[in-house]
């Protein structure tokens, strides 16, 4: 699915590159909307809103506020609760609280559940999960029984805890080794690491593979998603931040630079005796960079 561009009519579509939404509706069988929402109100909950505010009132996240009301689609991520019974993909939607689109499958037992659209999923396509499903784009297999070198998505870390790897739109997975009951992927990151191998995958890419390339065109499409104005620490006081205060514009001064919470610019803060270390083949970043 491509990309939208609009008739420069005004500063603020004059740059905008946004997802073809058109393309995303022809695919949807023909039937009144309000029959649709019925079908699926029981996977659509309400969500709290904290503008990234903690318990106590705190801000913890900056530059979060205000942005639409969202409804949350509860999507399934652990596939492997419904082995061998087939679906059927009634329509692809759009989900407003992720960057890819989203599929509402209905089983053959009558039950609906949303997953992670993959990538060349049209409705009425077909899909299961289980070790013996076949090998097609949106069936759900244990790395194991999926072949090398295929791309696969919604990756679990552990078995039977749903997918937590590969979800973003347009990511993908490869398949690469597989030994001693491990599996090797490369990541999107370029990061190798091992998975157990009877851990869950999906096959193929994840939709919407344009979102990257994506112009919103004008600041108030940020305030619609509820990000604020982010301006610089060093246009701040120092009570507001590290790099605060001076006279005039003054750089953030090479050596002794820190973050707005105090930390020195480069420190790295993943634990160097974590447990899923032994898994990482080779890390995203090379030595000596």
């Amino acid at each position: 699915m491509g990309l939208k561009q609009y008739k420069p009519t005004s500063a603020g579509t004059r740059t905008k590159l946004v997802p073809d939404y058109s393309e995303l509706k022809s695919d949807q069988p023909v039937r009144k909307q309000k029959i649709k929402k019925k079908k699926v109100k029981s996977l659509k909950v309400s969500i709290h809103k904290s503008s990234g505010r903690n318990s106590q009132g705190k801000i913890t996240s900056r530059f979060r506020g205000g942005g639409h009301k969202k409804i949350y689609r509860l999507i399934d991520f652990l596939r492997s609760d419904k082995e061998g019974i087939p679906s059927k993909v009634d329509f692809i939607d759009y989900d407003p609280n992720r960057n890819c689109w989203i599929a509402l499958l209905i089983y053959r037992d009558g039950e609906k559940r949303y997953i992670i659209a993959p990538e060349n999923l049209k409705s009425a396509d077909e899909v299961i999960s289980g070790p013996k499903a076949p090998i097609n784009v949106g069936n759900a297999l244990p790395l194991i029984n999926i072949p090398l070198g295929s791309t696969v998505h919604n990756i679990e870390l552990y078995p039977n805890r749903g997918g937590q790897l590969v979800r973003s739109a347009g990511q993908s997975a490869q398949l690469i080794a597989k030994e001693k009951g491990l599996a090797g992927l490369r990541l999107p990151s370029g990061e190798m690491r091992w998975v157990l191998d009877n851990c869950y995958a999906t096959l193929g890419r994840v939709s919407n593979s344009e979102w990257a390339n994506q112009s919103s065109g004008k600041a108030g499409r940020k305030r619609w998603k509820g990000r604020k104005p982010r301006n610089r620490g060093v246009s701040m006081n120092p009570v507001d931040h590290k790099h605060g205060g001076g006279e005039g514009r003054c750089p953030v001064g090479a050596p002794g630079a820190f973050t707005a919470f105090g930390k020195p610019h480069g420190l790295k803060t993943r634990k160097r005796r974590k447990n899923s270390n032994k898994f990482i083949i080779s890390s995203r970043k090379k030595k000596g960079k």
